[in-house]
C-alpha cells in the first residue's frame, strides 16, 4: 500500500489508483513519480496481467496538473530540470510498456494531468459535465512540460493541438471524442467495465485507433506545416504585443517534436520549460494563481447561514448577467424589473445565450432547461417575500436605490441587500435601510458571464453574517472575490477613474485616440482606455467623474469635464453608435471620430509619445492603488493585485499594481513619479506609504 498510489487486482487486470491523502484534488509531485515508478518494476515482470489500468479515488478529478508550489523548492536551473526529466522518463515508460497502460478518466484532467493521459496507450473518459482536458501551463507562463507539445500534435493534429496549448481552454468530452483525443466515451460508473471490453477487443487486436483528417495529416506530418506555425506566431503576437514568451516556445516545442528525432524533441522541451519557469512572466502568473487559490476559503464561513434563493433587481445587462450565473451554479433566482416584459426581456437574452451553447455542444439540453427553469422572472416584489439576499442592479442613482431599497425591505425585512453599484458608496445607500448592518456592495464586472472578479464592499455597520453569504454566493459562481471598504468607487473603479482621466487629458494635450489604445495595448492591457470608455459608456464615465470628483478636488487634482462635454453632444459610445469610434451596427469594425478633436479643441495631434503615455498612465493608476492600500480601503496588497488584474485587465505579467512595484523597486518608482509631478500636478504626488517603502526596501507582497 503507498501513500498516493494503490495497487489492486480485478480479473486480469492491474489497477493503480490515485488518491492524494488530505486533498480535494489529485497534483503531480516528486513523492507521486517516485511511487509511480516502483509501481511499474513491479508490474514489468507480471505476466498474469493483459494491462494495467489507471483511475483516480477522487469524486470529480483525475489529475489537476502539477503540484505549482513545488517548483520554488528547486534552488537550481538544473535539479529543477533533471525533475522534469524523471517525470517524462516516467511517461515515457508508461508509453512503452510491455501491456498497454489504459487511463480511465472521470473529473478534471488539467495540465500535468492530460500529459500522463496522453502517455497512455488508451483513453477512456466519461461524457458528464465534471469531466474536462486542459493544458493550462500558458496562463502561467509555461508550457507542458511532460511531453504535452510533443504527444498531442500526433494525437489530435497541429492545429487543434495549437490551439489548445496556447489558450489553455476547456476541451469537453464529445470534442475530445470528436478529435480523437480519447477512445471511448462511457459513464460515470462504467468505467471500469469499459476498460475491460476495451481490452478484450485490444487482444484480438480490434481497437480502431482515432484517425486524422486529410488536412489535419498534411498540416501536421507534411511541410505544409510551416503554414500552421507561422499563422500560429503571427495570431500570438497580435493578442500578446510579445509580452508573453510562452506561447512562442510552445510553438517552438510543438516545431521541435514534429521535425527532430524523439529525444531531441523532448529534450528541447525540457530545455525551454525550464526556461520559462525563471521568467519574470511566471513567477509573476504563478503569483496571481496563488492569491486567486487564497481567496478561495471564505473567512466568514463560520457566519453564513444556507441559501438557495436570491432576488436580482433590475433585468438589463448586469442584472441579467448576475441572474444567469446564479442559476448556472444552482440558484433559485428571482428576476425583477419595473414590468413583467422588461423582465421576461432579461430572461430571454439569458435564453439566447444558453441555446448557443447548446448548438455548440457547449452545454446539454436537459442542464440548459433546468437553469432556465430556475429562474422567475417578474415585474412584482410579491416573489421577493421572505428572500434572504436581493443584488440590486438598477440605474445608478441614490434615490432609486433609496426607493427600492425601502420596497425590498417591506416584503423581507431581514433582506440581505446586495447593490452592484460601480460608484456609490455603500454607506450611503444603507442610510436608506432600517438595517444597514444588511446592507453591502456586491460590484460586479461586464460581461457577468466572463468576467471572473466580484468586489465585495463593506461598511463599518456591515454584519459578518451579510458578508458571510455575500462571499460564499460570489464562490459558488465561481468567481474571485475581493473584499474592501467602503468609500466613493471603492478601490476597483477608484483607481480606473484616474486612469480614464489621465487618458482624457493626454487627449486633450494631442494624442490620437488610437495612439492611446495601441500604446496601452502594447503595455500589456487587454484593451485600450479608450475603446473601454466606449464600450462602459461615455454616459457613465462622466456620472463616475461626477461621483469621484469631490473626492480628487479635495487633493488639489482637477478632473476633466470632457467626459461630461462629449456626453452633452450625444456621444455615448458603443451604446448609440458614436463616441471616441464610430460604430457600424452588426459589425465589430471601427474607426475614430475625428470630431472628438473639434470637440476637445485639440490642434497638437500626435505630439505625444508612445512611452510618455504608459510612463502617466500607469504610474496614475499605481499611485491611486497606494492611497487605497495607505487609506485602508484594500485589506491586503493580494487583494489590490487580484482586483486590478481579474477587473480591470492590468497586465497579469506584471503581477498586479503592488508586485510591479515590488519587482520594479518602491525607490524607482518613487523616482519616476516625483519626476511626473514636476512635470505636471499634484494628481502624480507619490502616496506617504511608497515613500516609506523606498526608504525602508519593504516590498508589498512579502508581508502576506
Amino acid at each position: 500500500m503507498h501513500p498516493y498510489l494503490t495497487l489492486t487486482y480485478q480479473d486480469n487486470l492491474a489497477v493503480i489508483t490515485l488518491n492524494q491523502p488530505g486533498e480535494k484534488v489529485n497534483t503531480l509531485d516528486k513523492a507521486m513519480v517516485d511511487e509511480f515508478g516502483f509501481i511499474l518494476d513491479e508490474l514489468q515482470s507480471k505476466n498474469s496481467i493483459d494491462a494495467i489500468v489507471f483511475i483516480s479515488g477522487k469524486e470529480d478529478n483525475f489529475i489537476a496538473g502539477a503540484d505549482i508550489k513545488m517548483f520554488d523548492t528547486f534552488k537550481k536551473r538544473e535539479d529543477f530540470e533533471a525533475f522534469v526529466k524523471q517525470g517524462t522518463d516516467l511517461l515515457h515508460r508508461i508509453e512503452s510498456f510491455p501491456k498497454p497502460v489504459i487511463a480511465a478518466i472521470h473529473g478534471a484532467c488539467i495540465g500535468g494531468g492530460l500529459e500522463v493521459a496522453l502517455a497512455c496507450r488508451y483513453r477512456i473518459a466519461t461524457d458528464e459535465p465534471a469531466t474536462k482536458f486542459a493544458l493550462p501551463e500558458v496562463k502561467l507562463g509555461l508550457l507542458p512540460g511532460a511531453g504535452g507539445t510533443q504527444r498531442l500534435p500526433k494525437r489530435v493534429g497541429l492545429p487543434k493541438a495549437l490551439d489548445i496549448m496556447l489558450t489553455g481552454k476547456n476541451v469537453y468530452p464529445r470534442q475530445a471524442k470528436r478529435m480523437g483525443l480519447v477512445h471511448m466515451l462511457t459513464h460515470r460508473h462504467g468505467l471500469m467495465s469499459a476498460a475491460k471490453a476495451l481490452v478484450e477487443r485490444h487482444k484480438s487486436d480490434k481497437v480502431k485507433q482515432p484517425k486524422l483528417s486529410l488536412t489535419d495529416r498534411l498540416l501536421t506530418f507534411s511541410p505544409l506545416r510551416n503554414v500552421a506555425f507561422s499563422q500560429a506566431k503571427k495570431t500570438v503576437m497580435r493578442m500578446t504585443r510579445g509580452n508573453y514568451p510562452a506561447p512562442f516556445k510552445i510553438i517552438e516545442s510543438a516545431k521541435a517534436g514534429l521535425t527532430m528525432p524523439t529525444e531531441k524533441g523532448f529534450a528541447t522541451e525540457r530545455r525551454l520549460f525550464t526556461e520559462l519557469a525563471y521568467t519574470p512572466e511566471s513567477l509573476a502568473l504563478r503569483s496571481l494563481f496563488f492569491g486567486m487559490q487564497a481567496v478561495k476559503k471564505n473567512p466568514w464561513a463560520d457566519h453564513t447561514t444556507p441559501v438557495d434563493r436570491i432576488g436580482v433587481l433590475g433585468s438589463g445587462l448586469m442584472g441579467s448577467g448576475i441572474a444567469d450565473v446564479s442559476a448556472a451554479n444552482g440558484y433559485r433566482v428571482v428576476l425583477k424589473d419595473r414590468k413583467d416584459e422588461q423582465a421576461i426581456k432579461g430572461l430571454n437574452g439569458i435564453k439566447s445565450d444558453l441555446d448557443k451553447k447548446v448548438k455548440k455542444r457547449i452545454v446539454p439540453t436537459f442542464e440548459a432547461d433546468q437553469q432556465l427553469a430556475r429562474i422567475h422572472a417578474t415585474g412584482s416584489y410579491e416573489s421577493f417575500r421572505n428572500i434572504p439576499i436581493v443584488v440590486e442592479a438598477v440605474f445608478e442613482d441614490l434615490d432609486i436605490k433609496h426607493a427600492v431599497l425601502k420596497d425590498v425591505e417591506k416584503e423581507s425585512p431581514d433582506v440581505i441587500f446586495a447593490s452592484n453599484t460601480s460608484s456609490l458608496p455603500i454607506s450611503d445607500i444603507a442610510k436608506g435601510a432600517k438595517k444597514p448592518e444588511n446592507v453591502i456592495g456586491m460590484h460586479y464586472f461586464s460581461p457577468v458571464q466572463k468576467m471572473p472578479l466580484l468586489e465585495i464592499i463593506k461598511t463599518p455597520q456591515t454584519s459578518e453574517r451579510a458578508l458571510g453569504i455575500a462571499y460564499e454566493i460570489g464562490l459558488k459562481q465561481g468567481k474571485t472575490v475581493i473584499v474592501v471598504n467602503d468609500g466613493p468607487g471603492f478601490y476597483t473603479t477608484r483607481i480606473l477613474a484616474p486612469y480614464m482621466n489621465e487618458a482624457l487629458l493626454l487627449m486633450e494635450e494631442g494624442a490620437k485616440i488610437d495612439a492611446l489604445d495601441s500604446a496601452m495595448k502594447d503595455f500589456g492591457f487587454p484593451v485600450g482606455p479608450v475603446v473601454l470608455m466606449d464600450e462602459v459608456g461615455i454616459d457613465v464615465a462622466a456620472h463616475v467623474s461626477r461621483v469621484l470628483g469631490p473626492m480628487f478636488e479635495k487633493r488639489g487634482v482637477k478632473p476633466t469635464t470632457t467626459a461630461q462635454k462629449l456626453y452633452e453632444n450625444d456621444l455615448l459610445g458603443r451604446k448609440n453608435g458614436k463616441g471616441f469610434y464610430l460604430y457600424q451596427k452588426g459589425s465589430k469594425k471601427k474607426e475614430v471620430n475625428t470630431a472628438v478633436y473639434n470637440l476637445l479643441g485639440s490642434g497638437k495631434s500626435g505630439s505625444v509619445s508612445k512611452a510618455d503615455i504608459q510612463e502617466r498612465m500607469s504610474m496614475v493608476m499605481l499611485n491611486e492603488a497606494l492611497l487605497c492600500l495607505e487609506e485602508g480601503i484594500l485589506l491586503s496588497a493580494r487583494d489590490g493585485d487580484l482586483g486590478a488584474i481579474l477587473g480591470l485587465g492590468f497586465p497579469p505579467f506584471l503581477g498586479g499594481p503592488f508586485r510591479y512595484i515590488d519587482v520594479t523597486g518602491a525607490g524607482e518608482i518613487l523616482k519616476r513619479m516625483e519626476n511626473l509631478e514636476k512635470v505636471h500636478d499634484q494628481r502624480f504626488k507619490p502616496a506617504q506609504i511608497l515613500r516609506d517603502y523606498a526608504k525602508s526596501g519593504k516590498k508589498f507582497r512579502d508581508e502576506e
